[in-house]
This record gives structure tokens, sequence and C-alpha cells, in this order.
């Protein structure tokens, strides 16, 4: 019998504008929906900063102002109104002042950073401070965002430093102490002490971010909402259990009430939980013996407790639990800002549920459990790989494919055998070129058991198999993230775009509670042969990017290549290096790699006699089969540049010529989007 191939429905939802999220002022706000807060910022991929030269900065600019004994400024955050309002003057006097004019013996962190010393001021960033007060359960994460040996003492230039995570690298902030006062109190973020100044100063450095924010009046720092991963309405069965383990790994979650109108902003429910109003999940916790009472415990970032529910301050189910727990769980709160209420009225009040999964080195200690995690990064190239979602069954097959490994099930007793695995898909620049009209792509992702199968999938193998899993629907958010449970097996992602021809960045990454992305053979190879010549900065050159290709390509049966010219990998740095170091990072090189073995199966096409070369007049359609069109000047340009006197092109200089030819029409792209 013929075989018929399989339709499969895809479900897209896009976000309009009244779909968007409100801020406090009652002001649309199109960018929020999505992981687009501090709490992506705080994640980590086991790297080092990202931007070196920028903490060599903050370095060189503190000791050059402590050397010249003059408080530094920062000249891209001026101390005026033009940093903190777009169009409308200010309804108070406002005058930045440095925490030593504001009190005597101003601290920068006063007996260790805890979620006691963020009180919300008059911004609506409620969402940002929830986030930051979940940051503080975790020492050694919170050290990594906020670097400790700041003082006000001791080689003070009014200059301080903060680390966020930033689409998979970790960046350093410089900002000054310059902080707008009214009536000698701050008018934003402060702690409960009036002289301790970390918090305020976090938040300043995260609205100076580059290119995703950058004055306190940009709207993603008025309302907001962070990484969504759970609508409480259709919550999975066993939801305790799910946040249970994920504060045992680590996690960091917070939960809100959806604003339906401008009306309910601010508003507060019945029993006195605030709309629109980000709370931070502290701790959940199973009291009595059978284990029958489920409580969970929240914080407020205002510093006070509103709940007047059942379990709040006083209530009489205090009375129901034994004198151990009652002062077991009182012990635990912080009177002024936490509260317990049972679980039930959690899922019954709240309407989201927003968890933020972290990886191995960003947990406190080698007893806490943490989750696996596998990063990539890549792009949808428009007719290369922008394949569009399955109803393009044409295009589909060419998307990036992922390989994914599961080994363990989550719970052995279990009857069946199943893995957790949270797979997010986030979209990178696209809020940088906002200005000139882009906004999110429609993105989503599909996953489908392998058998056996070792190549890139090829179109017939989607047109007659169902995925096994995939996101709920497409959607115009920054970041798609959905939880599944899959049995042990190998499987394929394909991370796409809605429609086909559709070009961008992405990050895709993969979390599991046990073992789940074991590297390849070929990877393992890469990952040694790598350290071995990167050294300590675990970054290389072109000299040692040459001698690793040569090294890789050696251990090649597919291509008979002694590896690239100096010239060649100069040009592969200057495509790859994203931060303007000269050199490229294992990510980068991993990235240039992928590149290579693509452009490398189509030289292989071409290469009939399995001599190495192809020929000056097939490298056009070998161009072609790249996604790159070119007009008939520039072909002849390549054969005149590219062609030996015998009409061949040799494969290194085929793969500077792709090279060069990639970042030409990437720099293109860029051009045009501005």
């Amino acid at each position: 019998m013929e075989k018929v191939p399989l339709v499969e429905e895809t479900k897209v939802k896009v976000l309009h504008e009244t779909e968007a999220t409100l801020d406090v002022d009652g002001v649309t706000d199109y960018s929020l929906t999505g992981a687009n807060s501090i709490y992506s910022a705080i994640l980590s991929r086991n790297e080092a900063v990202k931007d070196a030269k920028r903490l060599k900065t903050f370095l060189e600019l503190r000791d050059k102002y402590v050397k010249k004994k003059v408080l530094f400024e920062d000249p891209l955050f001026p101390a005026n109104d033009s940093s903190l309002f777009y169009s409308h003057k200010p309804s108070m006097k406002i005058e930045w002042k440095r925490p030593t004019e504001i009190c005597e013996n101003p601290q920068f962190i006063i007996d260790g950073a805890n979620r006691t010393d963020i009180c919300q001021g008059e911004l609506g960033d409620c969402w940002l401070l929830a986030a930051i007060a979940c940051l503080t359960l975790s020492e050694k994460l919170l050290y990594r965002v906020i670097p400790p040996e700041q003082s006000f003492t001791e080689n003070y230039a009014g200059i301080f430093h903060f680390q966020f995570w930033r689409y998979g690298e970790w960046i350093d902030i410089v900002v000054d102490d310059r902080i707008p006062t009214c009536n000698n109190l701050l008018i934003f973020t402060k702690s409960f002490r009036e002289n301790e100044f970390w918090s305020a100063l976090l938040e300043k450095a995260y609205a100076n971010c580059p290119n995703d924010l950058h004055i306190f009046a940009t709207t993603p720092l008025k309302g907001g909402n962070t990484l969504d991963l759970f609508e409480l309405s259709e919550a999975p069965k066993g939801l305790f259990i799910i946040m249970k383990k994920a504060l045992e790994r680590g996690s960091l979650m917070g939960c809100s009430i959806d604003v339906t109108s401008a009306n309910d902003i601010e508003g507060q429910t019945e029993q006195g939980l605030v709309k629109g109003h980000a709370y931070s999940i502290i701790a959940l916790e199973e009291v009595s013996e059978d284990g029958k009472i489920r409580l969970i415990r929240l914080r407020n970032p205002w510093g006070w407790v509103l709940w007047k529910g059942p379990w709040s301050v006083n209530s009489k189910e205090w009375s129901t639990v034994s004198t151990a727990d009652r002062e077991n769980l009182k012990k635990q709160t912080l009177e002024m800002s936490e509260f317990w209420m049972s679980f039930d009225d959690f899922k019954k009040n709240f309407t989201k549920l927003e968890m933020c999964n972290l990886t191995p080195d960003a947990l406190t200690g080698d007893e806490r459990q943490s989750w696996t995690v596998s990063i990539n990064e890549g792009r949808w190239v428009r007719g290369s790989s922008a394949g569009g979602c399955r109803n393009f069954p044409d295009t589909f097959w060419t998307n990036p494919q992922y390989r994914l490994r599961l080994y363990e099930e989550d719970d052995p007793e279990e009857e069946q055998v199943l893995c957790t695995v949270v797979v997010a898909l986030m979209q990178k620049g696209r809020r940088m070129q906002r200005h000139a009209g882009a906004k999110f792509l429609t993105i989503g992702f599909s996953i489908y058991e392998l058998q056996g199968q070792n190549q890139h999938l090829q179109k017939d193998f989607f047109l007659y198999n169902a995925s096994k899993a995939k996101c709920k629907a497409y959607i115009n958010l920054r970041e798609v993230t959905e939880r599944f449970r899959l049995p042990p097996g190998e499987y394929v992602i394909l991370p796409t775009t809605f429609k086909a021809h559709e070009e961008g960045e992405f990050l895709l990454r993969v979390f599991s509670e046990n073992k789940t992305v074991e590297e390849t053979e070929e990877e393992k190879q890469f990952r040694v042969i790598y350290q071995k010549i990167a050294g300590e900065d675990m970054e290389i050159c072109a000299s040692e990017l040459m001698a690793i290709m040569k090294n890789v390509l050696s251990k090649r049966d597919e291509i008979k290549s002694d590896g690239f010219s100096l010239e060649t990998c100069r040009s592969m740095i200057a495509l790859m290096d994203t931060d303007g170091s000269g050199k490229l990072n294992l990510q980068e090189f991993k990235h240039l790699w992928k590149k290579i073995k693509e452009w490398q199966l189509i030289f292989k096409r071409y290469d009939k006699d399995g001599k190495c070369s192809i020929s000056s007049f097939e490298m056009r359609n070998a161009v072609n089969d790249a996604g790159f069109n070119l007009n008939k000047q520039l072909y002849d340009i390549i054969a005149m540049r590219y062609a030996d006197k015998h009409l061949n092109i040799d494969f290194d200089s085929y793969i500077c010529c792709f090279v060069r030819l990639e970042g030409m029409f990437s720099k293109f792209t860029q051009l045009k989007s501005t």
C-alpha cells in the first residue's frame, strides 16, 4: 500500500494589543510577555563572564578614579530626568544623590543580602523585586549576580558593577552610585535598613543593561512578568510535587493574579491579594502525620502582608496542627512580608505560576540535587534553515535539528517509566530591533522519537512520522517553554518559526531532572582538544583555531584535508566572534563547526571524484544550495578569487568563501533592520 502523509494540527496563538501586560499607570506594554526579566538574567551556563572587557573596564575605571580621587559619573546614564521619564515631568522634586550624601556610614551589604533588603518604591517593578527576593535564597547564585567585594570605603570611587545572564552569556554592567531621591529618601527600590544600598544599585544596573533595558522609563521596568510556565487553571496533576522538586533543585518561582482590565491594576481580592502583582514563592511544606495539610509560603515585595484568608496570622487554622509544626512554620516566616496559605487556596486564587530552572553551577552546594541542561544556539536563515512549522511539509525538515537522549526515569517506583524534560526556546535580538519595527516572531517546537537515524532527518521522515510531543501552541513570545514526560530513548527537537522563510536567532535549552543529553563521541573529542589548546582563558585565537581544525579534520574520513589556512581561520573568527575579543569561546567554536559540517555536505555533493576540490562552475550551485543568492558579477568574482589555474576550488578556499559570504549576508541583514 502507498504511504499516506500524516497531517498534524499546529495551533497558533498571536498576542494582540488587548492581551498585552498593563503596568501600574494603565499604559499598555507590548514587550512584557515571556521571560524578559531578571529571572532570565540569573540563569547560568557553566561559563565565565562573556564580556570580560567590561569586567576589565570596571577594575580599570575604579582604579583610575581612585588614583585621581574623583568620583565616577556614568555618561550613558545621566543623573537627570531624561533617565527616568520619556514625556511627562515628575510630580516630585528629584535630587540625584550618592549614598555618602544620603546617610552616615553607607554600606553595600549588611550581614549578607537577604529578601528583607528589598522593598518596592514608586516604580511598578514588583515582578523584578519578587525575582530578586528568590535570588537571595541561593547565596552562591546571589553573589554571582552581585559581586560582594564592593564598598563605600575601601577603593571607593562611586562605581559599582553587577553581572547578568543575557542570551546565554554573563555580561558585566557598570554603574555609578547616583540614585534618585526626594526629601533625602530613595524613590525606587530600597532596603529596610536606611544605610544599605545593594538592592537600589542592582535595580539601576538592570535598567542599564545594553540594548534591552536602557533607562528606568523603559516599559520592561514597569509592570511585567517572568518565565511563564504554568497556567494554574490548567495545572498538571502532582503540581505540589513538581514545585517541591523544583525548589530542591534550586529553581526560582513566582506567581501572580492576571489583570483583565485597567481597573484591576493593583486592585485587591476580597482576601487581600493584589491583582497584577508579583509574589515570590519561598517554600512548600506538608504538616500533620499523614501529610494531609499542604502549605505554601509567599512573599510580598511591598514588605508587608495583606492576606486575610486561611492560614493568615492568628487564623483558626493554626490550631489544627501540632505545637512543633506551628512553631517551625512561624519560625520560617519573616513576619512583615511573608505569609502562609493552603496549597488549594493558592491554586484557586492565583492564575500564573512562573518558574526559572537553574543549571548545576548556579546552585548552593553539592548536596543539592540539580537539573542537567543542554544549551544550543542557532538561527533560522531564509532559503536554508527557516523551514517554518509542520504546516509547511516541503521545508519543515530544513529547520535546525537537535538530538536528545533520555536515559533515566524520574522515579523507578512508578509503574510507567518516564523522564521529565523542560524545553525552553528563546528568540534573540528582537527587542534590539524594535525601533525598526521588528516584533517577536511566532515560535514553537516539535519533538520526534528516533529509531536509529544518525543523519539530518529528511522530508519523508516528517511526512510519515507523527511528533512525540510539541509545544501547546506557537506564540509570539520572547520565550516558549513546555514541560513533558517522555519514555527513555532518543529524540530530535526542531525549533521553528510558525511561518517559513522568517529569519532570526534563537537559544534552545533542555532541562531534565536526571541525565538527559550525552555528548556525542565527536563532541567529546572537541571538548578534549579544545581544552588542551585553549588554555586557562578557554578561548582560542586564529593560530589555535588552525591547530584544532587540523586535529579534528585529520580524524574524519569524509574530507581528506590538511586543515585550514591562517587567513581562513581569521575569517572564521571575524564571523563568529560576537564579543569583539578576537577569539572564540567553546560555544562559538561549536556553532562554527556546525556551519562547517553543513557546508561540507554540500561540498561532497559536487566533489564527484573525491579529490577534495570542486569545479568553479559547480561552485555556483554549491553557493545556491547554501542559501546565498548572488548576482552574476559576484559569481565571477568568486571564480577569479578562489579557483586555481585548473579552475578548481579546494576545500580550504571553499570554506573561506562561505565564511565570508555568511558574514556579508549577516551584516546586510543587520543593516536592513536598522
